[in-house]
């Protein structure tokens, strides 16, 4: 019921009271914590069944359900799904699905159990002004597309770290977690950049061909809160991501498209910059977007038969854990960013410190536009290794050494 879960319950309600859902069921293992919560949400009055264990809940509740919401940790991802699918169920998967290709494969074979394809919760994919440019995109009215980056700043404190036992993990009980700004907080926009470089059809993402990358940490955790990394498409595309949780002040990111005959630039929640190589500029305001609502309807529509599939299905989140895991076997270890370079900056009003980098908006930029890497400019470390998806049986082998550094 806490965290993002959290989220899930208010959106739910909102369409409850537009006689759009109805919330049969729910669990957490400490629910009596969320007492407030659940008198918040109304429990008692739409009649909602509490439980401590989601086998419980599906074993005497899976008769009355249409789908099952499973907006919990990642590592719990993966048995949930599979526990739901037994009983025919289709999952509203957050996202990420797992961070792990292998235990994605399980998860696209249970899936093929249940009545419908699951969904993953990667929320801004059905944006419609998205939609439509990528229409625009495929149609070739700016042309080839010749590359894409995505720069975001997330600042967190480091109290974030610590929120829970899984937060800035590699490994938990030898399973790979990953926790990290890349795989997590921002995954959001990393499939975003997929999904632009994706086609013929609309719904498609890009293919990986090859991955190089360089891992940093600021804070004093076992995985990684900067990333930059690079990846080729079979299309001959080439991606550039730079993402950081050391930092501080505003949250920023921006998906960037580059063709022959224009610039496009997507800040989410924000607007729409089109700059075209003959001088004109067009600039479009983004609508109001309510991501839970608007992911939990569309999904609906799928179950109702109304659209053809889910937004996102587990086998779509194919590229985005492939170059998840190759990410990190190219990178090969988390290198630490130079304390030099670290300070820390209290939040007085939050009452919170972040630590953040010197030089860091200049080493994105610098990278992203130039493909210059930061191990290069004084970041201190090698190059990274060239890796293509046969390397990703190295996977579990590359993050068990990571995490023993």
């Amino acid at each position: 019921m806490g965290g993002f879960a959290g989220s899930h319950h208010s959106a739910v309600l909102r369409l409850e009271e537009r006689g759009l859902a109805k919330l049969v069921c729910t669990c957490d293992p400490r629910h009596e914590a969320f007492a407030a919560e659940q008198q918040n949400w109304k429990f008692a009055a739409r009649g909602v069944q509490v439980h401590s264990d989601y086998r419980e809940l599906l074993a005497a509740c899976h008769h009355g359900l249409d789908l099952f919401v499973v907006p919990t940790p990642i590592p719990l991802h993966a048995e949930m799904h599979a526990a739901a699918t037994t009983f025919g169920l289709p999952v509203y998967v957050e996202k990420p699905p797992t961070l792990d290709y292998l235990e994605l494969e399980k998860m696209i074979a249970a899936d093929t159990r249940a009545r419908k394809a699951s969904v993953v919760g990667f929320n801004f994919i059905i944006e419609k002004a998205r939609l439509s440019l990528k229409q625009r995109l495929l149609s070739g009215e700016f042309g080839a597309v010749r590359g894409a980056t995505l720069s975001a700043l997330w600042p967190r404190p480091a109290s974030y770290f610590t929120r829970n036992e899984w937060a800035g993990r590699l490994i938990i009980g030898g399973r790979a977690v990953l926790d990290s700004c890349f795989g997590n907080a921002m995954a959001h926009f990393v499939h975003n950049l997929l999904f632009w470089m994706g086609g013929p059809e609309l719904f498609s993402w890009a293919q990986i061909a090859a991955v190089r990358a360089e891992l940093y940490r600021a804070h004093a955790i076992e995985g990684a809160d900067t990333f930059f990394v690079e990846t080729d498409t079979i299309t001959g595309v080439t991606l550039r991501f730079a993402v950081s949780h050391a930092c501080a002040g505003q949250s920023t990111q921006c998906e960037m498209v580059l063709c022959d005959k224009a610039v496009l630039r997507y800040s989410v929640g924000r607007h729409i910059e089109i700059r075209w190589s003959d001088g004109r500029e067009e600039k479009t305001l983004l609508d109001p977007f309510d991501p839970l609502m608007e992911n939990h309807l569309d999904y609906f529509r799928y179950l109702r038969g109304e659209s053809p599939r889910p937004a996102t299905t587990l086998s779509d989140s194919r590229p985005f854990v492939a170059l998840n895991d190759l990410a990190h076997v190219s990178s090969g270890r988390i290198s630490p960013i130079p304390a030099a370079q670290v300070t820390t900056i209290r939040e007085e009003k939050e009452q919170k410190e972040y630590l953040n980098v010197n030089g860091m908006v200049a080493a994105q930029e610098n990278f992203l536009t130039l493909g210059v890497w930061p191990g290069a400019t004084g970041w201190e470390r090698d190059p990274p290794d060239v890796v293509t998806p046969a390397d990703l049986p190295r996977f579990h082998d590359v993050v068990r050494a990571m995490a023993k550094k």
